[in-house]
């Protein structure tokens, strides 16, 4: 197996709390995961736009999903802290791109940056988080 493909397997084979976004994967190597959702009513809040939680449960799955891409075999990932800065809201029926870059990739941790950016091309949200990288028995 090439080592793309083993990328595309990797951000492909999605947790099941993942699968709930609808996030198809555009792009998916260690250095850049490019995803797309389409914003529909049930990941919507009151307001007919994209729920916060809902960007926040997308960028830190997108972010876990980064670190896998970077692992070993044996290798997991958690969440140790985790930023979101809201700047415009996403509106119900508007395709949402996701871009995850790493800003630090360390033996323990790693650090992502996901844009969430909304089909007009206007970035919607920012979401800065760290992974703790976890070993066979930690």
């Amino acid at each position: 197996m090439s080592d793309q493909s083993r990328y595309d397997e990797i951000a492909r084979r999605l947790p099941p709390f993942g699968q709930i976004f609808g996030i198809r994967v555009l792009q998916a190597h260690p250095d850049f995961l490019r995803t797309e959702i389409d914003v529909t009513e049930a990941l919507s809040n009151r307001n007919g736009v994209l729920h916060g939680g809902a960007i926040m449960g997308l960028a830190d799955n997108l972010g876990g999903t980064a670190t896998f891409l970077n692992l070993s075999e044996g290798q997991g990932t958690t969440t140790l802290e985790s930023k979101t800065n809201f700047l415009r809201a996403v509106p119900i029926g508007d395709t949402l791109t996701t871009e995850t870059r790493p800003l630090h990739r360390g033996r323990r941790t790693h650090v992502w940056e996901t844009r969430l950016i909304r089909s007009d091309g206007k970035l919607a949200a920012v979401v800065t988080q760290t992974q703790m990288v976890l070993n066979q028995g930690d």
